[in-house]
């Protein structure tokens, strides 16, 4: 653009040289220059400032981490990678014996505890038993009773179930794996079924132009020579860069980096529909705010020039 404006207003210097017939000496010439330096330099930062563009925008999506809540061993696979599923559907099973043997090791204790309570209740009605021994009855009873539904509880998640619509990629669970019930140590990635969002990271000198409903344009990378209109969604109102979390530390320069605001676009234009974007593409977007909307022409012309050069890459 920079290059194209120039051109531009060597052309019409060139012209108004030609029809005015003005000489060329030590005051025209470095007047034209400085005038095209100050107008050029004008309408850029205009444009910049008003009409700010991001060359970091992805799309963003989200994944539940499949954590088995039970220990053991993988029996049974039932699903395969990028397989759609429902909520509910069985995804894999753990080896049950385990779990089956302590519930009838439990039950077992249920029913001869649940005889030792009729017994001390019998023994009471007959005026030979003491109160404090029905108590104990009562109380072994309630307690395995309480074990008794967290072992059937646990044999229940050694079923492994969908948490929702969706599928599981890069699915490398295989029976005989042993699956731990760690939260770091998830045995799959569920990706939601769900639309994802992009969020488009700008610069914060132009946080004062970026508000909800403004226009906004996206051009990704793996669609070249198209761009796509939608609106600013949500313009988030903290940066990663500012958190804090209660520590014994006092706070410090983290990071020198300003860090950038990130606002989340939805692209409006039924052209997407179109295409197959997947989650985690990558994009580049620009927003037009209300000010100076004769500038936003420029912005328009560069985002489409940059998505044009998408078709050009070194690799092979």
């Amino acid at each position: 653009m920079d290059l194209l404006l120039i051109l531009t207003y060597a052309a019409v210097c060139v012209v108004i040289f030609k029809v005015f017939d003005l000489p060329l000496n030590k005051w025209t010439v470095p007047t034209a220059v400085l005038g095209g330096v100050v107008l050029i330099g004008t309408l850029i930062f205009a444009m910049n400032y008003n009409h700010p563009y991001s060359e970091v925008s992805r799309e963003y999506f989200v994944t539940t981490p499949i954590v088995p809540g039970v220990s053991g061993i993988a029996t049974k696979v039932h699903v395969e990678p990028n397989q759609r599923l429902d909520k509910d559907d069985i995804m894999f099973q753990i080896d049950p014996i385990p779990y089956e043997n302590k519930v009838k090791q439990l039950n077992a204790q249920l029913v001869a505890a649940l005889d030792d309570q009729v017994r001390a209740k019998e023994l009471m009605v007959k005026g030979v038993g003491r109160q404090r021994d029905l108590d104990i009855a009562d109380a072994q009873v309630d307690s395995l009773e309480a074990q008794m539904n967290s072992a059937q509880y646990d044999l229940s998640r050694t079923t492994v179930r969908a948490p929702g619509n969706g599928y599981v990629t890069q699915f490398s669970l295989r029976p005989g794996i042993m699956a731990v019930s760690m939260p770091l140590r998830p045995v799959a990635v569920f990706v939601q079924d769900e639309s994802g969002y992009l969020i488009a990271w700008f610069r914060q000198n132009s946080m004062q132009r970026l508000q909800v409903g403004y226009e906004a344009e996206a051009a990704y990378d793996g669609i070249p020579g198209t761009v796509f209109k939608g609106e600013i969604l949500a313009v988030l109102p903290v940066l990663a860069e500012g958190q804090i979390q209660p520590t014994g530390n006092l706070m410090t320069i983290s990071s020198r980096q300003p860090g950038r605001i990130p606002v989340r676009i939805r692209i409006t234009d039924e052209r997407l529909k179109d295409y197959t974007i997947p989650g985690g593409a990558y994009a580049q977007t620009a927003a037009y705010s209300d000010h100076l909307h004769y500038v936003a022409i420029m912005r328009r012309i560069l985002l489409r020039m940059s998505s044009w050069m998408n078709y050009l890459f070194p690799f092979h």
